[in-house]
This record gives structure tokens, sequence and C-alpha cells, in this order.
């Protein structure tokens, strides 16, 4: 099965696509935004190795890096029905400042069949989502179980945190667990280490996990580092997929924040170790060898059922100039022998519309493989659509696979 050849099409403003013909993506409103001012960025995830039971986590945000916010609902008829919304408290004041939370999709071990809810935590003296550079730690849950883990962040680093929801753990045949996250450096000072003098900067940090009978322990590996001179970012928000021959893909978020002159590139790198040490990055190509332009923006690499390793996220046309232009989104295949991206399989999913403006996002997404269709679902929110207006819907799109 692939990507089908006349399933991607640009969609046309915010109307849900609810008459789209067969082979064609569709897209619906997931949660709807509750008013002006707040937006809504939802996903749903399975809760078990196998069936239909879903989980879904709505946030509420009314400014950047922030959850005001969660609501978590629960399906077990694959979204057709949902229970009730229950809260979860993300922001609680504390003697030190405010204590924040970012819930992250629940994962599920195909091994043990346990499902791990991983979120971030940190107390933020004032409140400035920057100041997680020197707070954040992941925190882990197994299955329903009262006790709550913290991975313990590695010498020389002010935090260490989960990329966005894409960053989801991978299963390698040996049973090891990839967690992939990435650390803040610090100068002896206790200062960040920022080298590229762009907003942030951060080193690729593989996590590898191993059960001990029911605990699982997290051990970090040898960090993933960049040029600051040619990804002003360093290493942001790794996803993670296997390749043949047992080897681990790492495809990786750079920048030219501040150096708009750097061309703008997703980066690779590779592990032949199971994920203890991965190779210097290089500027992530096609698989006959061309460039692409891509943003400072998350994406993730996903398994589907049918063999093919996906990667969806954003390419642009011209060079972006650090985050943006966060459009077009697509998604192609993945050669799984050289870990490139195949160009014929590009595919556009959703676009930046003629009344839309220059700052829309179609970014900060989750994907997974419907159970029942095996479409590719995205949960992504439209953000900053239009103007001074701080808003969004939580949409699902569904892309659909077709037999080669």
């Amino acid at each position: 099965m692939s990507l089908t050849r006349r399933s991607f099409v640009a969609l046309a403003g915010a109307t849900p696509l609810a008459h789209a013909a067969p082979g064609e993506i569709r897209r619906e409103i997931f949660v709807k935004a509750p008013g002006n001012g707040v937006a809504t960025m939802a996903y749903a995830y399975y809760s078990k190795a196998s069936g239909v039971e879903l989980v879904s986590v709505e946030g509420r945000w009314s400014r950047s890096d922030t959850v005001d916010v969660a609501y978590v609902r629960k399906s077990k008829d694959n979204g057709r029905t949902w229970s009730a919304p229950e809260t979860r408290v993300t922001g609680e004041k504390r003697p030190n400042g405010m204590l924040r939370r970012h819930i992250h999709p629940g994962w599920v071990d195909p091994k043990t069949k346990h499902l791990i809810t991983f979120w971030l935590e940190g107390v933020l003296p004032t409140d400035d989502p920057l100041e997680g550079m020197k707070a954040w730690n992941i925190h882990y849950r197994i299955d329903d179980k009262p006790t709550v883990y913290k991975i313990d962040k590695p010498a020389g680093a002010g935090s260490m945190m989960l990329g966005d929801i894409t960053c989801q753990a991978l299963s390698l045949d040996d049973g090891t667990i990839l967690l992939p996250a990435v650390v803040a450096p610090i100068t002896p000072d206790g200062k960040l280490y920022n080298p590229g003098g762009g907003y942030t900067y951060h080193y690729g940090q593989i996590l590898r996990g191993e059960w001990h009978g029911s605990e699982l322990q997290f051990t970090p590996t040898r960090q993933i580092k960049n040029d600051p001179e040619r990804s002003t970012r360093g290493v942001d928000e790794p996803t993670l997929g296997r390749l043949k021959g047992g080897r681990v893909l790492a495809v990786i978020r750079g920048s030219n924040d501040k150096k708009p002159h750097l061309p703008s590139w997703r980066w690779y790198s590779l592990s032949s170790d199971g994920g203890r040490t991965f190779t210097q990055p290089a500027p992530w190509t096609y698989s006959d060898g061309s460039s692409f332009y891509s943003p400072a923006a998350c994406s993730q690499l996903l398994h589907h059922s049918n063999g093919k390793l996906y990667w969806l996220g954003n390419i642009t046309p011209e060079n972006p100039k650090g985050n943006r232009p966060r459009f077009p989104f697509v998604a192609g295949e993945v050669d799984q022998q050289s870990g490139l991206l195949i160009k014929s399989t590009i595919r556009k999913v959703d676009d930046k519309q003629a009344s839309e403006d220059p700052i829309l996002s179609l970014s900060n997404f989750y994907a997974r493989e419907d159970r029942e269709t095996h479409e590719i679902i995205v949960h992504m929110t439209r953000l900053f659509a239009f103007p001074n207006n701080w808003q969004g819907d939580a949409y699902l799109y569904r892309i659909p696979t077709f037999p080669d």
C-alpha cells in the first residue's frame, strides 16, 4: 500500500470537507475552540495494544507554550462516541512559582502491552515559558497505577524535555524502548549555553528504556549535537523510525533563526547500535540526493501496518526564516534502506488559503493509523489563520492509503 496519488489535495478555507470524493483527504472538526482568544489543540491515541479504545486529550491555550487546562475523554468505539470530559490540571500556583504541565499522548509498548503516559512538568518562577529551559523534567506513569516516575536530567543540562507530541517512543525488536528528548545545556556557571544565538539551543537526548520486572527504567545515551554554525538552535524535536538492518533513523528539527541566510533544512542521524549512539547530523534530503527546505517545526515518522514508514511535516518552496512559514503541510514515504525521503511520494495535505494570514501555522500535530480503516489520522489545529486572532479549532484529517 502507498499514499494515494490523487488524495493529497489542498483544503479550502476552514470548512470541513464533509462531501470529499472517495480517495480524497477528508477534514473534520475534532474539538471546536470555545471562543475568541483561546485555541484548542486536541488529539486521540489508542490506549491498548489492540482494539479501538481511544483516549482524547484536549488542551486549551491562550498564549504560546502554555496549556491553561486540559480535558480527557474516552471512546470504546473508535471515536464515534465519547465519554464526558474530565478536567486535568495543567497549572498550579506554588510558593516558588507556577507549576506547569504538558500532557503527551500515551504510548502502548507492543512487547509488554503496558500503556505508558508521558508528560512534562516544571515550576516556572515568573510563569515565563522560557524559564522551562531550566525547569522541565520528564515524568511518566505505567497503565493507571498511581506511581509517578521522573527521569533525571543528565549532568550539564538545565532541563530535559520531550519535544512536541510528535516525538513518540519507539520499540526495538529486542524490547528496548527509545524515547526521543532534548536537553538545554548549561555552562559551568549555570547559564544557558547558546552558541548559535537563536531563541533557544538544545542537544538531542535519546533515552533507552528497559523493563526490570514491572518497572521501566530509562538511561540517557550519548547526546546528538549539531554544528551551531549550520543549525542555530542545535538539535530539536527528534522523531524516530526503524530502518532495514535494525538501524534507527532520527529526523531532526533544525533552524536558521537569527541567520536567515543559512539554508533551513531538516536534519537526520542514524544509529546502528540500538540507539546508544547516533551519527553526526546531516541535511535530510530526498532519496535522489536533491535538497528541500523545511522550517523549524516538529515532524513525525509513522510506521504503518502496510510496512511503510511515512513522514509528516512542512516542506516549503523557498528558504524559511526560523519557524516560518509553517505551510504547506505534507506527507510522504521514507526509503527504508537509505533513510531518506522519496520525492515522488510527497503529497500536500493542507496549505494556506488566499484569505489567511502568512503566519498560519500548520504544525503542532499528532499522527496515528486508524485501526479500522488504516487511514493516516492527523490531529492538527490551524493556528493563526487570521490576523490578531489567537483562536483555532482542533481538526482531524483522514489520509487514505491505497494498494500499489
